[in-house]
């Protein structure tokens, strides 16, 4: 197996440096760092929601939708992740699909119906 500069370092160190190229609005190349973290770390959800986040702003939707859905498996009332996946289906032109998610996260946010769920803050 061949190593580069992203597989380098602890656990720790790719995890800041995956944030520091999210941050820097590198999301291509922090997914790159993040996949196999989260792979180290399946019951980790903060991994998996930065990756999913990175494949959102890389238009790698299938992919992020695929890891929202991870995330709310491991963790039902994980906010955020609702929220994601709700923008990320709508994105794809499933709003029906999305619905559901948009209106749970907004229950977790303690949002009154008729109001919306706040603009995706990437």
């Amino acid at each position: 197996m061949e190593f580069t500069y992203f597989d380098h370092g602890t656990a720790a160190e790719r995890w800041e440096r995956a944030g520091q190229f999210f941050d820097a609005k590198e999301y291509t190349t922090a997914a790159r760092i993040l996949a196999p973290l989260a792979d180290e770390v399946p019951e980790q959800v903060a991994p998996r929601l930065l990756l999913a986040r990175a494949y959102y702003h890389s238009a790698q939707l299938r992919r992020a939708e695929a890891e929202l859905r991870t995330v709310l498996d491991l963790d039902p009332v994980e906010n955020y992740a609702h929220l994601m996946l709700g923008r990320t289906l709508e994105r794809q032109g499933r709003d029906a699909e999305a619905a559901p998610h948009l209106r749970m996260a907004a229950a977790l946010a303690g949002e009154f119906a008729g109001q919306g769920s706040g603009e995706f803050a990437g």
